[in-house]
């Protein structure tokens, strides 16, 4: 059989037959909660709401290899569990005393909290949450088919599983409603992989609400001011108080100054005088979330409580892209898992690099056009790349260098297009597209063990190419799903 031809996606359909999927994708998207916020100003209360960014046509993803990123989201499960057990290893790769933390202020915050608790003997929960997205591309080298590529594995706020849901919904009702018009052989509902990720995501927040053992217990949801991405969280909101009949309050850090309090003898968390089981941060994973010492101060009493964390400070770090660097350094893998899963999960990556180590600027500014820069940040728009890499690294001093690691650049599909559709934007824009697929995972874990673990769902974001950064509430990507392609 012949290889899939990339570049001549998606099959050409006409102007009414675009105008009538856009038409019945819009509909169904406002129809079954496909939504942002519209951007402000608006008023306190929603009034209204659009539809997030999305895809007409699936894009096309090799079969073997989606199967293969789904089987190793059980080795990422286990593989972050026991970084975020392994006090050591985090101290010395992301500690304020010998590691990131030491020249990265924001990480320094977050590990300082960490520590100050386990001087105190404060940390009153051993239990652990992690809902975990493990995030890659497809990626082209000379002379050889395609393979799988991860890009970053997120341990804090792993978003969009609920909207992603729905965007292969979508797609699959446009197969159901008009067959893509009989557009490729492709079109078939075999080729539609089925998405249950807010199902699974919820699981993973019920498991942990049993863990703690107080039914009556609600979820705390700590969310950013103004979120327009609300409707993604809600989704998990509904699931957990219909299918397993929980709670869920949604406060920012400001509000949980004022509300939030934690019992001294007991360690219970309160808010408003309601005990929290489980905290999920939905914020927290950037520095301007933390504008002042206040913010910090709150998350520090969130952490000190027994209410278990999603994720934890430790969990937190363990997400750091310095920790991704240090793990493809030889032998360090096998401190956590055996060397079976080790080789499955180094066939997945990309040459990685500190550039305080030897030779590490030097390295990156001669090979500065296949190369990415990144700092430890999550959320989108913090990269460096390709020409932009050498003025850059004259800006940092040797301290700095600690908190960067230099990544070789994913080679992708060339000339695969998409149908891109935003609310702001009238009709679909037709250009050169990239994807990326994430795998959500979730595991429960304390006192050295994984208690339960299991990969989730999945979720496609889908971008013009000419644009390096993948976010879709930072404004780059929409919302995508996959057809199978062998």
């Amino acid at each position: 059989m012949a290889a899939f031809d990339f570049a001549a996606w998606p099959p050409h359909f006409s102007t009414e037959q675009l105008d009538e999927l856009h038409l019945k994708a819009t509909t169904y998207a406002l129809a079954h909660g496909l939504l942002y916020l519209p951007v402000a100003p608006r008023p306190p209360l929603p009034t209204s709401a659009i539809h997030a960014p999305l895809s007409l046509v699936p894009s096309p993803f090799p079969r073997h290899l989606f199967a293969f990123a789904q089987k190793i989201q059980s080795i990422y499960n286990v593989l972050y569990s026991k970084i975020a057990m392994d006090t050591e290893f985090l101290d010395n790769v992301m500690g304020a005393e010998q590691g990131v933390g030491k020249v990265d202020n924001f990480t320094g915050q977050l590990w300082s909290g960490w520590k100050k608790l386990r001087d105190e003997n404060a940390l009153a929960q051993p239990l652990q949450l992690g809902l975990f997205r493990s995030d890659y591309l497809l990626h082209h080298s000379e002379g050889s088919d395609y393979a799988l590529r991860q890009v970053e594995f997120n341990t804090i706020s792993s978003s969009f599983g609920t909207l992603s849901e729905r965007a292969a919904q979508i797609h699959r009702h446009l197969l159901a409603s008009t067959s893509y018009f009989e557009a490729s052989p492709i079109f078939r509902a075999d080729n539609f992989p089925s998405n249950n990720t807010t199902s699974g995501l919820a699981e993973g927040l019920a498991l942990a609400h049993k863990a703690y053992g107080v039914p009556e217990a609600c979820i705390l949801f700590v969310v950013q001011p103004g979120e327009r991405n609300v409707f993604d969280q809600r989704w998990l909101e509904y699931d957990l108080l219909e299918k397993s009949n929980i709670k869920v309050i949604r406060q920012t850090f400001d509000e949980l100054a004022d509300s939030a309090v934690v019992e001294p003898s007991s360690s219970v968390l309160k808010v408003n005088n309601v005990e929290i089981s489980t905290v999920y941060f939905r914020a927290g994973y950037t520095p301007t979330d933390y504008p002042t010492s206040a913010q910090y101060d709150t998350r520090f009493l969130l952490e000190r409580s027994r209410a278990i964390k999603c994720p934890s400070y430790p969990l937190q770090l363990a997400g750091g892209k310095k920790v991704q660097q240090v793990l493809a350094q030889e032998g360090v893998l096998e401190r956590f898992i055996d060397s079976a899963a080790a080789q499955e999960l180094r066939a997945s990556w990309m040459e990685m690099w500190g550039l305080d180590e030897e030779d590490g600027t030097r390295k990156a500014a001669e090979r500065h056009m296949q190369l990415v820069l990144k700092p430890q940040r999550e959320g989108g728009g913090n990269n460096v790349y390709k020409e932009a890499i050498p003025p850059f690294l004259e800006t940092l001093d040797a301290q700095e260098k600690a908190a960067w690691i230099a990544m070789a650049l994913i080679v992708p599909p060339e000339g695969i297009q998409g149908h891109l559709v935003k609310a702001e934007v009238e009709g679909n824009v037709k250009t050169e597209v990239v994807s990326e697929l994430g795998i959500f995972g979730y595991s429960l874990f304390g006192a050295g063990e994984v208690k339960a673990e299991k990969e989730i769902g999945w979720l496609v974001r889908t971008k013009g190419k000419d644009s390096n950064e993948g976010g879709v509430a930072s404004g780059f990507s929409v919302l995508d799903s996959i057809v199978l392609v062998d």
